[in-house]
C-alpha cells in the first residue's frame, strides 16, 4: 500500500495508522484528477474555476442531510426559483417554507433554515460567515454542514466528513471498528488525507468516490483512481466495511386519524405546535401516538375527536409510516359533517391539499382515505344530503 505508518491515533474503541504526509498528498492528488474527469453534474455545483454561492452550498447542505440527491433536487429548484437569495428566503412566510419543505422530512431543518437564514441577514449582512467557528454558532449549522460551506464555499481548508467519506475512510484504511466508535478515528483519517489546496474540491470528490464507487454495496473497486492503495480491498473486507454495531429495534406506536370532511368536500387540517416532530406542519387531525395496542376507534373518538358526531366510519387497513426512532402504524376513522362546524383548524378544498405543509405520513393518511372509499360510496361519492 502507499504509506508509511504514522503514530496510531484512537477514539474510543477506534484506532487506526494515519498515513504519511507524501503518500496523504498523492493519494489526494490522484483523487482530484478523477474527481476533474468524472464529477458529477449536479445543481448546486458550479463549473470548474467558478466561485461558488454560499447561499446555494448552504441550501443543498441542509437539504442532502438524511436524504438522496434524487430526492432533493425538485425541492432545491423550486427553493432557488422562490427564494434566490438568503435575504428572500429570510423574508418568507414560515407557511410557505414549511409548504416548500412539505414531503423532504426532518422538518426541524426547514424550521432552522428559516431562522438562519434571518440570523444570516440581520447579523452578517445577508453574507455567510467564512469560517468553521463563525459557520458553527448559526442556527441548524453543525460540524458537517460548516466545514463543507468552509470548504465549498470558501476555499477553507476543513474537514469534511459525512457518510460516504465514513464508508471511504473505512475500507481504505480498513477500519473494521464499528460505528459509531469508530467516528474519531475516521475523522482523524480524513483530516490526514485532506490536502491544503482545492480542499472544496477533494471534499466534493471524496464524497462522489463514495456515492458513485464505493457505494455500499457492489462497490466498483476496478475503477477506483485509490485502488491498489486500499487496504480494504486488499484484504477482501472492503464490502463489509464500514462495521456498523447493531441498532436497537425501533419501536412501533399506534394511533387513530380523522378524516373529516365538510359537506362540499373540504377536509379538516390544523397546524401541529410549534416544537417537537414536524413541528408547525398540517397534519389530518389525530389521537396521540403512544406504544402498545391500537387505541379503541370508538374511545379515540371520545376521547380526542376534533367534533362531537357521532356517525363516525373506520376505513378498511391500515397507515403505516417509518420515523427516525419509531414504526406507526395508525388507523383512520371518518365523517361528514355540516356545512360550517365550528372547530379548530382549518377547511381545505381536496384540491388544494397540496398547497398545504403536508408531512409524507399524513398525505399517506389523505391517500389510504381516497383509495379506500369515504363513506361506503367511494371517493367520489358526493356528500351525503
Amino acid at each position: 500500500m502507499a504509506r508509511a505508518a504514522k503514530p496510531r491515533v484512537s477514539g474510543s474503541e477506534a484506532t487506526a495508522a494515519l498515513p504519511d504526509a507524501d503518500a496523504a498528498a498523492a493519494l489526494s492528488a490522484r483523487l482530484l484528477t478523477w474527481y476533474d474527469r468524472e464529477r458529477r453534474d449536479l445543481p448546486w455545483r458550479v463549473a470548474p474555476g467558478e466561485a461558488a454561492d454560499p447561499y446555494r452550498v448552504w441550501l443543498s447542505e441542509v437539504m442532502l442531510q438524511q436524504t438522496t440527491v434524487a430526492a432533493v433536487k425538485p425541492y432545491y429548484a423550486r427553493f432557488l426559483a422562490r427564494w434566490p437569495t438568503v435575504r428572500d428566503l429570510a423574508r418568507a412566510e414560515d407557511a410557505a417554507v414549511m409548504t416548500e419543505w412539505a414531503g423532504l422530512g426532518y422538518y426541524a431543518r426547514a424550521r432552522n433554515l428559516l431562522t438562519c437564514a434571518r440570523r444570516v441577514t440581520d447579523a452578517h449582512g445577508g453574507r455567510f460567515p467564512e469560517t468553521e467557528e463563525s459557520l458553527l454558532a448559526l442556527p441548524g449549522v453543525g460540524a458537517y454542514t460548516a466545514a463543507a460551506i468552509a470548504a465549498i464555499a470558501f476555499g477553507r481548508r476543513a474537514v469534511v466528513v459525512d457518510g460516504n467519506v465514513e464508508r471511504v475512510m473505512a475500507r481504505m484504511f480498513a477500519v473494521e471498528t464499528p460505528l459509531p466508535a469508530a467516528k474519531p478515528a475516521l475523522r482523524a483519517l480524513a483530516d490526514a488525507m485532506t490536502p491544503a489546496n482545492r480542499c472544496g474540491d477533494y471534499a466534493q470528490a471524496v464524497m462522489d468516490l463514495g456515492a458513485t464507487l464505493c457505494t455500499p454495496r457492489n462497490p466498483a473497486c476496478g475503477l477506483c483512481p485509490w485502488r491498489g492503495a486500499c487496504e480494504g480491498q486488499r484484504t477482501g473486507l472492503a464490502e463489509r466495511l464500514p462495521a456498523k454495531a447493531a441498532k436497537a429495534e425501533r419501536p412501533t406506536r399506534r394511533g387513530v386519524a380523522f378524516w373529516i370532511r365538510r359537506r362540499d368536500g373540504a377536509v379538516l387540517l390544523r397546524q401541529r405546535p410549534a416544537r417537537g416532530l414536524l413541528g408547525g406542519m398540517m397534519e389530518v387531525p389525530g389521537t396521540d401516538w403512544a406504544e402498545g395496542p391500537m387505541p379503541d376507534p370508538g374511545t379515540a373518538v371520545a376521547d380526542s375527536a376534533p367534533l362531537p358526531f357521532e356517525d363516525w366510519r373506520a376505513v378498511p387497513g391500515l397507515v403505516r409510516h417509518t420515523f427516525t426512532h419509531f414504526h406507526l402504524e395508525m388507523t383512520v376513522v371518518m365523517a361528514w359533517v355540516g356545512a360550517n362546524p365550528r372547530v379548530r383548524g382549518v377547511w381545505v378544498p381536496l384540491d388544494s391539499l397540496g398547497e398545504h405543509a403536508l408531512p409524507t405520513v399524513f398525505r399517506k393518511v389523505v391517500r389510504h382515505a381516497l383509495a379506500k372509499g369515504v363513506l361506503e360510496g367511494g371517493a367520489g361519492r358526493a356528500a351525503p344530503p
